[in-house]
């Protein structure tokens, strides 16, 4: 799904994978991310960690309300406060979205898929 956006100057399209680029390098930045998960592993294999594949994690749809939501699934370091660390990440998207794209986003709704223990 692609963002649309009017300006003065005419219209601009941004796709969904600029969308998660944006969401998913600010997701891996945060305190106790491990990876991004996909929403389809979490059926089928939950153990798949998406490191540099951002689009896999995160789904960016338009709101009812005007705006956009995003959908994050994650994965977290065992011994860290799950609350604590899908709030942060909440915060830091949400900022980072609509700095880059200048526009509202709703909604970041975070999905922890599994806690992986860091070696």
């Amino acid at each position: 799904m692609a963002i649309d956006k009017s300006t003065p100057y005419g219209g601009i399209e941004v796709s969904s994978e600029a969308v998660a680029q944006v969401a998913g390098a600010a997701a891996l930045v945060c305190y106790g991310v491990v990876g991004m998960a996909s929403k389809n592993t979490l059926k089928e294999n939950i153990n798949e960690m998406l490191k540099t594949d951002f689009v896999k994690g995160v789904y960016c749809q338009r709101a009812k309300k005007g705006g956009y939501e995003v959908d994050l699934y994650i994965y977290v370091a065992y011994g860290v406060k799950i609350t604590e660390v899908a709030s942060e990440v909440q915060k830091k998207v949400r900022y980072d979205l609509e700095r880059t794209f200048q526009m509202p986003f709703r909604k970041v709704n975070v999905f922890v898929a599994d806690i992986k223990e860091i070696q």
